[in-house]
């Protein structure tokens, strides 16, 4: 198929272009966020073609993916085509419900004529999806391979604009975890974290994907400090690294942290003894590193992910349009 896409989100969109079609991402002057081209610190194949936005109309497309509220409008406006009426489309919504969440309905809600995605089952669970079809699509993950050394006897997160989303990233704790162990925060807008704060952090400003699996390996272990998230990519990439597990047991973390692969708890008291046990035990960090590896390839796996789009993709393409 030939598919439209917009670049939201670095790492699912990296996922989903591995598969066998081909995709199409707008451009508009600047790169802004309705039409940012194709991605230049992700590794993305040759089948992603940028269009520039006023170019659309031209093009042949079999299916649109909107993973936004206003991408409908756009969708009419730069195709000249009614999503889910003239040309089939789904939805994908990567992202938890906020305010109210049993109780936050879900912009496609009051439709029938457009699949709606959600990336984790906690998702399907809060979000009120009205009369929309709903399936569940897990992630995956392009595999960044066994990188773990652990040599540093810190531990790395990851988080982009902390400062703004001090409560939801969780990022008020973190002074709490760095009195267990030196930590190291990686993301964007991460720079004036330690000043915000008040506490010695180390910052690595948006490195790209590649050089920051690296950075972050050489960490003993992965701090997931999120109070509020669908289910954070960075955290199954730690994992697949090699990463040992220390995470907050809230939304999608409980079912993708088994035990064995660290420790997840909402008791500060247990986290923080279990980021200092990790620092102090190389072996131990090790050891659920390697297990930690082994559950996140075997349920994030690319081959599943691109397996289960294949399917939604078939089921909306022959559902749906014209």
């Amino acid at each position: 198929m030939r598919i439209l896409l917009w670049h939201v989100r670095g790492s699912w969109t990296t996922a989903f272009v591995h598969g066998a079609h081909d995709y199409l991402v707008p451009l508009v002057p600047g790169r802004g966020p309705d039409g940012r081209g194709r991605a230049r610190t992700c590794p993305w194949p040759a089948t992603v073609r940028e269009v520039p936005w006023n170019r659309l109309r031209g093009e042949d497309v079999d299916l649109v993916v909107l993973q936004r509220p206003h991408e409908l409008d756009l969708v009419r406006r730069w195709l000249g085509r009614r999503p889910g009426r003239d040309v089939p489309a789904v939805y994908v919504e990567h992202n938890a419900p906020a305010g109210n969440a049993p109780g936050t309905r879900h912009p496609m809600a009051g439709r029938g004529d457009i699949p709606l995605i959600h990336v984790t089952h906690f998702n399907d669970l809060f979000w009120d999806s009205g009369r929309a079809p709903t399936q569940v699509v897990e992630h995956g993950v392009v595999d960044p391979g066994h990188r773990y050394t652990g040599e540093l006897p810190r531990a790395g997160v990851v988080v982009n604009e902390p400062i703004r989303r001090e409560r939801v990233a969780g990022t008020d704790l973190l002074p709490r975890f760095g009195s267990a162990a030196p930590l190291d925060v990686f993301g964007m807008k991460v720079t004036g974290l330690p000043h915000r704060l008040r506490f010695p952090f180390g910052t690595f400003e948006d490195l790209p994907q590649r050089a920051m699996h690296a950075e972050l390996a050489r960490r003993r272990v992965y701090l997931h400090p999120y109070r509020w998230t669908s289910l954070g990519l960075s955290l199954i990439e730690a994992m697949l690294l090699g990463m040992p597990i220390v995470a907050l047991a809230t939304t999608e973390a409980v079912e993708a942290v088994p035990p064995e692969a660290g420790v997840i708890s909402t008791r500060l008291a247990t986290l923080t003894a279990a980021l200092r046990s990790f620092v102090d035990d190389p072996a131990r960090a090790r050891q659920a590193g390697k297990a930690a590896r082994a559950a996140a390839l075997s349920r994030y796996g690319l081959g599943r992910f691109l397996s289960d789009w294949d399917r939604v993709l078939a089921q909306s393409a022959g559902g749906s349009g014209g």
